[in-house]
């Protein structure tokens, strides 16, 4: 198999699966990553308090 031909069959299997599920909400996501960084982020700062 050559690259070209790999790449192509990815692509075409990507576009039939879909790729969205209905019930995902980018927003939702996006802002639960972010919350869960950020208490992570602040957990961290609170055990390294000798600086």
């Amino acid at each position: 198999m050559s690259i070209p031909s790999t790449a192509a069959q990815l692509v075409n299997l990507a576009e039939g699966e879909g790729g969205n599920h209905q019930s995902l909400s980018p927003f939702v996501t996006g802002g639960g990553a972010l919350l869960i960084l950020l208490l992570l982020l602040w957990i961290t700062t609170r055990f390294n308090r000798d600086r």
